[in-house]
């Protein structure tokens, strides 16, 4: 707009119903009304704030956007009269600030807002809340976000037990990308109370080996992304989940399931970023800080439940993990030379303490990996079918996990009958599937959950584990509600069971048997 000439528009009527300012003449008015086009916004954003002074930041913000746009003033036009009534409400409210004061908002706020009411180049979102890791691939999502949809970005981080060091200095490195504010969150005891017992209780394991680390842990951040979106008035919610993966499936099944109305970006899907080099070109022309810290040559994820390494030498099934590879447990070749003994309290399904001690969830699994972890416990080497159709190769690590799944079903050997005991196997396949898949809304698995609720109601009791490098045995295990009878089992006599008895049950139970052979031998 350079060389713009001054646009006169009547704004006497707002400014008449806006300050009451019956006592102005028309002429003085009309006298108003025919300033430049910067000095009339000018003087409506001051009366702005001196009526409403709770919003005089916001004001400000937008002010000092609409006359940076303007050439012919910045300053503005302002009547001595007019001024001086609005001085009046501005000493009733208490409010003492100059609109036009270089103090009221940074450049950063008013690029801010510049970003957010103009269309972006794939479309006009207001507010986004972003999964954030502070890594280089969310750190460029940011500006990505703002270029392309024109909008806020809310970085969302959640506390899932990843570690202490990978939280710190997000907040940071989240403004500095151009988010308008970080929101982190301890999800830990929400985590194993409600996403990772059920998971323990049901017996769930992916393809035979999976425990289910990462698929438990998405179901858990994106809720809390849903909470926080409504939480700032987000219109819609983004990750940086690749194309190729699970994740994405797991994040926005959720999203449609607690808020189908929530826009979802998935920035991977669209963008023409292939790998770190371009990533990083762009942070660079953005401005944007590239994270200095040594690229891994793995791709991990971290959170209280496991660890899982992917990608490098491990993407040929033929080649076997590098010992430095491992982080959350030592090499079973060198775990201590003497075994140790763990007794886990289980209540109705669900682990309760450690030796005796009663721990929270988190707590509990926090010292079970500690414990595990010493002596090479629950590592896991896999080939897994993707719920997108591929095949990938995983190195899992899960000490505490591998410790309690162990117990828990230890537990059922006594607590269980045999047709319960089947059926709930049936089931936990079933399960795991549904997790994985990132249904873990879908009434399905709800239904499920209740049903493996119910049916562990009696499973209390204690189990005693031996670890020994890289192994885990039960010693003991004891229930107030054991099927387990002694005087029953025992090969001694005894009055319950009459092993004459066995006769007749054997010649009823292989009739079919009998009546199929006897036809083929035309008997």
């Amino acid at each position: 707009m350079n060389n713009a000439k001054p646009v006169t528009v009547s704004f006497a009527a707002h400014f008449k119903l806006s300050t009451d300012m019956s006592s102005k003449t028309d002429e003085e008015m009309e006298h108003m009304s025919s300033v430049p086009y910067s000095s009339v916004v000018g003087s409506i954003m001051y009366a702005m704030v001196c009526i409403r002074p709770d919003i005089s930041h916001e004001v400000s913000v937008v002010s000092r956007y609409v006359l940076a746009k303007m050439s012919d003033s910045v300053v503005g036009y302002m009547d001595s009269d007019f001024i001086g009534d609005l001085d009046k409400r501005r000493s009733l409210t208490g409010f003492s600030s100059n609109l036009h004061s270089s103090s009221l908002s940074s450049d950063k706020e008013v690029e801010t807002y510049e970003a957010s009411t103009s269309k972006g180049l794939r479309g006009q979102l207001t507010k986004v809340v972003l999964a954030y890791s502070g890594g280089l691939d969310t750190s460029v999502i940011v500006p990505w976000l703002r270029e392309n949809y024109g909008c806020e970005v809310v970085c969302f981080t959640a506390d899932v037990g990843q570690g202490l060091k990978e939280l710190e200095g997000l907040e940071e490195k989240a403004l500095a990308s151009g988010a308008c504010q970080l929101v982190v969150k301890d999800l830990k005891e929400e985590f194993v109370r409600d996403y990772i017992f059920p998971c323990l209780r049901a017996g769930a394991m992916y393809e035979r080996k999976y425990l289910l680390g990462t698929s438990m842990a998405r179901p858990v951040i994106a809720k809390a992304m849903v909470d926080v979106a409504k939480e700032v008035g987000a219109d819609a919610v983004a990750h940086g989940c690749t194309g190729k993966g699970n994740d994405q499936v797991r994040f926005e099944l959720t999203f449609f399931a607690l808020n189908p109305e929530l826009n979802i970006v998935a920035p991977w899907r669209e963008w023409d970023i292939k790998g770190r080099e371009d990533a990083i070109e762009y942070a660079q022309k953005h401005n944007v800080p590239v994270p200095v810290t040594k690229k891994s040559i793995y791709s991990r994820d971290r959170n209280l439940w496991h660890l899982s390494h992917e990608g490098d030498i491990l993407e040929d099934p033929a080649n076997e993990p590098k010992k430095d590879m491992y982080m959350m447990s030592v090499d079973p070749e060198d775990a201590p030379n003497q075994p140790e003994y763990v007794e886990i309290g289980i209540e109705s399904g669900l682990p309760v303490s450690v030796n005796g001690k009663k721990l929270s969830p988190a707590s509990l699994l926090s010292q079970l990996n500690e414990i595990g972890g010493r002596h090479g416990i629950g590592r896991i080497d896999m080939v897994e079918n993707r719920l997108v159709g591929m095949k990938s190769r995983g190195v899992y690590e899960t000490p505490g996990g591998t410790i309690l799944f162990t117990a828990a079903r230890e537990l059922e050997s006594l607590t269980l009958d045999r047709e319960t005991m089947q059926v709930k196997d049936s089931l936990a396949l079933k399960y795991a599937e549904l997790v994985y898949a990132g249904r873990w809304f879908d009434p399905l698995r709800e239904s499920m959950d209740a049903f493996m609720g119910k049916i562990t109601e009696k499973t209390t009791g204690s189990v005693t584990v031996k670890l020994y490098k890289g192994s885990v045995s039960v010693t003991s295990r004891t229930s107030p509600y054991s099927l387990y009878r002694q005087d029953i089992s025992s090969f001694e006599s005894g009055k319950i069971y009459d092993q004459a008895d066995a006769a007749g049950f054997i010649r009823l139970y292989g009739l079919p048997m009998k009546v199929r052979a006897m036809l083929e031998k035309g008997i």
